[in-house]
């Protein structure tokens, strides 16, 4: 096994074995994937690094925009004492990337002892060159002025980023409630989890609590809002095709069945009907899990849970309602079909499948290979086990409702009653329920995550 080396460069030494960066022995404190992009940049410190190398590298279990690498490297910078403008350390390769251009990089063997200073202390962040004597004001009037555009936007995180810094307690003291104080403490809230030396951020007990969660999640999702997009249609996507293949598959042992008078025009009808429930269903679910995801960092299963929940009961419910609707105005049958709860159950339950599965991620998860297939199926089990529970119940599914509008209509070929006869039923009773209801949630399950984890 091939020793691990550490570097040293200017007052810097950096061991990738003990995850430590030191400067003059003193430790300098960072977020585990900021550290993981400057060992990356210091091993490959002869070429320039692609972004998409650093994304595949550093960020290989989720899904984070350009402005994520952007503030990454702004805090490396910070913290080697680096300027981008002249840089020492790492410089900014246009259209390509970045590259660590410092020529004298020592390498040694990282197996033998060496000391941190024995007084060592993370060192506070330098105010920004130019700053008055009262650093904090200078950077809290940054924080509580109005961006006008993204580069202002950027200034204005680096300042929150240097208020924990110098001092998470007496920023957020200073800042009081001068005006636009809830956009700061929001800016602030965010920022916090990528400065390793941040101290919390409360916002229960604090002053205008419904102010900052509205610029916090307006925040959250202004940044993340071109990845959610993708991801939502991902999911429909995804829960289409789902739908598509258990519809298909059904009208096919259908139509296999002893007694069925199903043709094959069954086949398209069935995979038409699935795939729209699915896309409709994946659209709802997954927009409601992109935004919880994009929104959450603190009580992310609660929130993808309730969020999955959310936007399966909104659009199950629409489903529900128009498809009464349309029975009733097209052909005159009235019945109860079901949505609004099933849609916020597996909802729900694909959520806390999602949660359990992807519990280490911090953003928007996109595991990759078997990992992905086991979070699927993990979300592909939440969801079969929560259709099985509603079709227990008596609340049917896409299968149930098809049953029971094809009971209601002289003719129909897709009773599922002969599928029934399979399973020792006389005719479409609890167990077959049971059975096609659990595999509609689990394939639908299965489609939505490996639709939501697709990377870009």
């Amino acid at each position: 096994m091939a020793a691990m080396l550490r570097y040293r460069f200017d007052e810097f030494i950096l061991s990738p074995r003990r995850r430590m960066l030191l400067r003059n022995g003193r430790e300098q404190p960072l977020i585990p994937r900021y550290f993981d992009l400057l060992v990356f940049l210091v091993e490959r410190r002869s070429e320039a690094v692609h972004r998409r190398d650093i994304f595949d590298r550093v960020w290989s279990d989720v899904v984070v925009s350009d402005s994520a690498l952007s503030q990454a490297i702004r805090t490396i910078r910070r913290v080697l004492g680096d300027d981008s403008r002249a840089p020492r350390f790492v410089r900014t390769v246009s259209r390509h990337g970045y590259r660590f251009v410092f020529e004298d990089v020592g390498e040694e063997v990282d197996d033998g002892e060496w000391q941190v200073a024995a007084d060592a202390v993370p060192l506070r962040a330098a105010p920004p060159p130019g700053a008055a004597t009262d650093s904090f004001e200078s950077l809290l009037q940054r924080v509580t002025d109005v961006a006008t555009n993204p580069a202002e936007e950027e200034e204005q995180r680096e300042a929150a980023e240097l208020l924990h810094g110098l001092g998470t307690s007496d920023a957020l003291k200073r800042l009081g409630t001068r005006p636009r104080h809830a956009f700061a403490r929001a800016l602030l809230r965010d920022s916090r989890w990528d400065v390793a030396e941040a101290g919390p951020v409360p916002i229960f007990g604090q002053p205008s609590l419904i102010a900052v969660a509205y610029e916090l999640v307006s925040l959250r999702l202004r940044r993340a809002a071109a990845v959610a997009s993708t991801r939502w249609a991902g999911a429909a996507i995804g829960g289409g095709l789902a739908g598509a293949f258990a519809g298909a598959a059904g009208a096919l042992i259908l139509m296999a069945t002893p007694a069925s008078a199903a043709s094959f025009a069954l086949v398209p009808v069935l995979a038409g009907v699935g795939g729209c429930c699915g896309a409709a269903g994946g659209a709802g679910v997954g927009a409601g899990l992109s935004a919880a995801e994009s929104i959450a960092r603190s009580f992310r299963a609660i929130a993808l849970i309730g969020g999955g929940a959310f936007g399966g009961g909104l659009v199950g419910t629409a489903a529900q309602w128009f498809g009464r609707w349309t029975l009733a105005a097209l052909v005159g049958i009235h019945l109860n079909t079901g949505g609004g709860v099933e849609g916020l159950v597996i909802g729900g339950a694909a959520g806390l499948g999602y949660s359990l599965a992807t519990s280490r991620a911090d953003g928007l998860a996109a595991p990759r290979g078997r990992r992905r297939l086991g979070v699927a199926g993990a979300t592909a089990a939440a969801c079969g086990l929560a259709a099985l529970g509603l079709t227990l119940a008596g609340w049917p599914l896409v299968g149930g409702t098809i049953h029971a509008i094809a009971q209601a209509s002289a003719g129909s070929q897709a009773a599922l009653t002969p599928l029934a006869r399979l399973v020792g039923e006389p005719d479409f009773g609890p167990l077959t329920a049971a059975l096609i209801g659990t595999g509609e949630g689990a394939l639908f399950g299965f489609g939505l995550t490996l639709g939501l984890t697709r990377r870009p």
